[in-house]
């Protein structure tokens, strides 16, 4: 039984007449006569009762019209689904980011333009360290990721977009003895603590970051797995961070951010995704990037 055999079926019990179905179908009467017929064959009941003038359902065949509907009601939202999904009317988008990429503005700004043109689609998010999304992405567990470099470059296989650039800053406790400064060097910070995000191992990118701040391997007091953890430690005076320009928009309380004198290194945010692919909804938040401007 093939879904055609239904939709002849539900033609001549929906007309009462072989000859309006076949227009309606816009096949020949004989040719649809067979196709009835070879469908009741396959049931091994009497689908109508054949007058010349008129046809009628029997039994069997009232019986098959309420499931012959459901089953091509079912095929027809089947197709719409598939077609709305391979379009990018709808669908999933899972994205990995790190804090940064709230604490900026990024993330937020860009969920809202694409909610805004595509809101049939779902958003699923994931907080994960930068090497985490990297192989989350790869492995198809995620689509796109909002991560930095932090002096490690990315593997091959990912596309890669740069979506924001800020200087970078050190924060320490309004308790802190150089807190009253406005401007800094990085001099000054050889013999701080230093509290850095450590998620999983992934210190060294930043540990070679303030190697070449600081001109020597940097004392490091906490590795912690997320940005709020090195906000805390911060504001409690464990210690000193590294952090980009756009966490100033976070109003911590007891914590201070400083000028960093000299520095010309810049702390980059990236959207990285497959570079293979991608169809539907991925596809359409991806063109949703490459109009954007970048932070």
């Amino acid at each position: 039984m093939e879904l055609r055999h239904l939709r002849y079926f539900v033609a001549v019990a929906e007309e009462g007449h072989f000859g309006r179905a076949a227009e309606r179908l816009h096949i020949v009467p004989p040719a649809l006569s067979v196709q009835i017929r070879a469908l009741e064959e396959e049931l091994g009941a009497v689908l109508f009762a054949r007058t010349t003038r008129k046809v009628e359902l029997t039994e069997a065949g009232r019986l098959l019209l309420v499931e012959a509907r459901r089953m091509l009601d079912q095929a027809d939202h089947a197709r719409r689904v598939v077609r709305s999904a391979v379009s990018g009317e709808t669908g999933i988008v899972r994205i990995g980011f790190v804090g940064n990429a709230v604490a900026a503005g990024r993330l937020p700004d860009d969920l809202l333009a694409f909610h805004a043109a595509w809101p049939g689609v779902t958003v699923e998010l994931h907080e994960m360290a930068p090497a985490l999304q990297q192989e989350a992405v790869l492995a198809g567990r995620l689509d796109i990721g909002y991560c930095p470099s932090l002096e490690t470059p990315f593997g091959s296989g990912l596309s890669v977009r740069s979506v924001g650039n800020w200087s970078w800053k050190i924060i320490m406790s309004t308790g802190h003895r150089l807190a009253k400064r406005r401007a800094l060097k990085a001099v000054e910070f050889t013999d701080e603590p230093f509290i850095i995000y450590g998620a999983n191992g992934e210190d060294e990118g930043q540990l070679q970051l303030l190697l070449r701040l600081l001109g020597q391997p940097p004392k490091i007091a906490h590795k912690v797995s997320s940005t709020l953890s090195v906000l805390g430690l911060v504001a409690a005076g464990f210690g000193c961070a590294l952090v980009p320009a756009s966490l100033d928009k976070l109003a911590v309380p007891n914590v201070v951010s400083r000028k960093l004198v000299g520095c010309t290194l810049d702390s980059e945010l990236f959207a990285i995704s497959r570079a293979t692919e991608e169809w539907g909804a991925v596809r359409r938040y991806l063109e949703m990037l490459e109009g954007a401007t970048p932070t």
